[in-house]
């Protein structure tokens, strides 16, 4: 639709013509036009010999109408822009418009998930973390909401999975493992982390693999894949290990330091930071042969593909420019908040190969 730009044109009717923003267009086109004719008038006015009050008063009848004509133009932009954002609001589906309308994300956290998802007596921080906010800064670009307020709720192994299904949460980016049954309940991302699990024992034990658990006490963290793997070895392997689900990974790390077990399975990573933050480092191990290998990736709810393709680009796009790389070396090969403990965890040739063809795929 074109707008014709004719001498006496209200700024009614070309406001009831502009009914979207390509219109909104045509309109200051049609403005453009109408300026060239008031140059045309001004130069009349002179030439029809005004005296010069006549003159003055006629020039600032034009710049006058100029100026209306600007105000109602600029009225008119913010109302289609105003009119464009509401029909985006009304796009919206799933996490993102329940976070549009409530004008708050919500972070599950972990509280003692180093170097993932940590509290370090100021804040929550960590690889994982890190990764989160990340995903919360393209959330406010996406929904046009730079103040968008983040609220952070601690979750454990255990109540993860009901927090964000009760939509108490939003998204969960700290140890989560991601899990072929796990999918029944929930949605995940991309992998973040890819990593074996192993156990932590004291050296003076002696105990180096698996079979030396049979008999003996064990402790692992409740709601894990570990569990479920422990188990299934001790079941498989006729082991008879008595093992201890623990409600968190800090309450199972102090049954292995009290001694009420001999050994604490778990994801390598998180046990490789138990004994780097340790008092004692050199009093303790990481052994054993991968019972397997699994991934981490943020949580969130199923059948919300908008939301999936928001987390999965952020994570995709810092594994393939570098930056999860770079990310990686300060977390794990660099001195970490709060005492500035080095894990000294190399990145590996699994996690180079999985920031180079990033992907959702569970790996049991």
């Amino acid at each position: 639709m074109k707008i014709a730009a004719r001498r006496g044109a209200s700024t009614g009717e070309l406001t009831h013509l502009a009914r979207n923003a390509h219109d909104l267009l045509e309109v200051r086109e049609a403005h453009d036009l109408l300026e060239v004719r008031e140059a045309h008038q001004a130069r009349a006015v002179h030439a029809v010999g005004m005296t010069h009050a006549a003159a003055r008063f006629a020039h600032r009848a034009l710049r006058h109408s100029r100026f209306t004509r600007l105000t109602c133009l600029t009225a008119l932009a913010t109302l289609v822009a105003s009119f464009t954002a509401t029909a985006r609001a009304d796009e919206l589906t799933g996490t993102l418009k329940k976070i549009h309308d409530d004008g708050v994300v919500v972070l599950g956290v972990r509280e003692a998930s180093i170097p993932f998802s940590y509290f370090d007596g100021k804040g929550t921080v960590g690889y994982s973390q890190s990764i989160a906010l990340q995903i919360v800064d393209e959330i406010k670009k996406t929904l046009g909401m730079p103040q968008l307020k983040v609220h952070e709720i601690t979750v454990t192994s255990s109540n993860r999975t009901p927090m964000l299904l009760n939509n108490q949460i939003d998204l969960e980016c700290g140890s989560t493992t991601h899990t072929v049954e796990r999918e029944n309940l929930a949605a995940f991302s991309n992998s973040f982390f890819q990593y074996a699990v192993r156990m932590i024992a004291r050296k003076s034990s002696g105990i180096t693999d698996f079979p030396d658990l049979a008999g003996k006490a064990v402790v692992t963290t409740a709601g894990t894949s570990d569990e479920r793997l422990l188990r299934r070895l001790n079941t498989d392997k006729h082991l008879n290990m008595r093992i201890t689900s623990a409600r968190d990974h800090p309450e199972a790390f102090n049954a292995l330091k009290d001694d009420r077990a001999v050994a604490f399975v778990m994801d390598e990573p998180i046990v490789y930071g138990f004994k780097a933050t340790d008092p004692r480092p050199d009093d303790f191990v990481v052994t054993g042969t991968p019972l397997g290998y699994e991934v981490y990736a943020c949580m969130f709810r199923k059948g919300d593909e908008p939301f999936r393709n928001l987390v999965n680009g952020v994570i995709a796009r810092g594994q393939t420019s570098g930056d999860a790389e770079r990310l990686y070396r300060q977390w794990f090969t660099q001195p970490i908040p709060p005492h500035g403990i080095n894990l000294n965890f190399p990145l590996s040739e699994q996690n180079r190969a999985l920031f180079a063809h990033p992907n959702d795929r569970a790996l049991d």
